[in-house]
């Protein structure tokens, strides 16, 4: 039995700053950014959106293409939770209007949250063949203000559908993971963002790919000149280039030339979001499956990792139907509205302080989405935008 992947949603909010515009406020070449950094743009959550918010939109882009009925799973992962104790997961299945027998909950281990839940959606798959899951990665990446991860933060979500006889994309079971308690980056309880050694998270993630990717294809006797593409997660694209380059070092021109070629296909939509967390993995496989031209059962390398530090590598098959899937990203990231400095600044030092409780908020989003509406008896609210 196949399982795997038959929707795919989206969501980033309908801001952003320009990193040119970031660089020069910030006195530093802007090719530090676009070449250095390897962005362009950076998506902007204001105080009304959160990992909950997010996550109901990128699942309502295929909600009316589904049979909600047989969802029987819900899966959130995320490192930007709301709440110490209550599951992201029950607020979108509110939201959504799940069935009340969905089982749900929602999964932490920094920027790998998402793959968890899609693994063990697949184990839930393949004792309930009847049945389809959702899971989603949702992440707003906040490191500060004039700090050195600035030019690293975004917001989005990812929502996946997982289910038998999928439309885009089969998920092959065997994987090479790897994990080991370290301190590359972490955010303390309490704090709204977080910290981070980053050369030496560079060097662990180059170092757990290389150990991951290495020990899949001994096991599995496979030779990287059977892959389509190699996907990395990104915490910026420039991250994913030194994975890359790892990967391809020892390569024929041909087959070099083909990976590096669909690595630029699966960087298009991260360059114009920036980091989120656990959705960045998964934003690089959209970019693929809209820029790149894929056939059936082209083969696709994925290396998820998380801070802290845990690793996976893992491969997805392509299915004949996955471009009549694709719901267009760019419907969502061209609606956004560009923000000067001052106005990114202002936002994002708002966002950062809890919300006054009683207090209700507003959003200037489309009709038809959703978003963070305030507290009532500290209590979260999310209300649907009406116009």
């Amino acid at each position: 039995m196949k399982i795997g992947i038959d929707k795919i949603g989206f969501y980033t909010p309908n801001k952003y700053v320009d990193m040119v515009d970031l660089a020069m406020a910030r006195n530093v070449d802007p090719n530090k950014y676009l070449k250095g950094i390897g962005q362009e743009k950076m998506s902007v959550a204001d105080i009304s959106q959160d990992a909950v918010s997010m996550a109901i939109n990128a699942t309502k882009q295929y909600l009316p293409k589904i049979d909600i009925d047989k969802v029987g799973l819900l899966i959130v992962g995320t490192e930007s939770s709301v709440d110490e104790s209550k599951s992201a997961s029950l607020f979108v299945k509110s939201a959504l209007k799940l069935k009340a027998s969905v089982r749900t909950f929602e999964i932490k281990e920094a920027c790998f949250g998402l793959t968890a839940a899609i693994f063990t959606a697949y184990d839930y798959i393949s004792t309930h063949a009847d049945k389809t899951a959702i899971v989603i990665g949702s992440d707003i990446a906040r490191y500060g203000l004039n700090t050195a991860g600035e030019v690293t933060q975004g917001a989005g979500s990812i929502s996946l559908l997982i289910k038998k006889d999928p439309a885009m994309l089969s998920i092959n079971p065997q994987t090479s993971a790897y994990s080991k308690d370290i301190n590359d980056f972490w955010r303390p309880t309490g704090s709204a963002t977080a910290l981070v050694d980053g050369k030496y998270s560079t060097q662990v993630y180059l170092d757990f790919f290389e150990y991951t990717f290495k020990n899949y294809q001994k096991q599995n006797h496979v030779d990287i000149s059977n892959f389509k593409a190699l996907l990395y997660h990104l915490p910026f694209t420039k991250m994913g280039l030194k994975a890359n380059n790892l990967a391809i070092a020892n390569l024929a021109e041909r087959d070099a030339k083909k990976l590096t070629n669909e690595f630029k296909n699966s960087i298009e939509l991260s360059k114009q979001v920036g980091n989120i967390y656990t959705g960045s993995l998964y934003l690089g496989l959209l970019s693929l499956l809209v820029h790149a031209e894929l056939k059936l059962n082209d083969l696709i390398g994925l290396f998820s990792y998380g801070s802290g530090a845990m690793a996976e590598f893992f491969t997805f098959n392509i299915e004949a139907g996955y471009r009549n899937e694709i719901i267009d990203p760019y419907l969502i990231l061209n609606r956004r509205k560009r923000l000067t400095v001052a106005e990114y600044e202002k936002i994002f030092t708002e966002s950062l302080q809890a919300p006054i409780d009683g207090q209700s908020l507003v959003s200037d989003e489309q009709a038809g989405m959703w978003y963070f509406a305030g507290t009532k008896n500290h209590i979260r609210q999310y209300c649907e935008k009406n116009r």
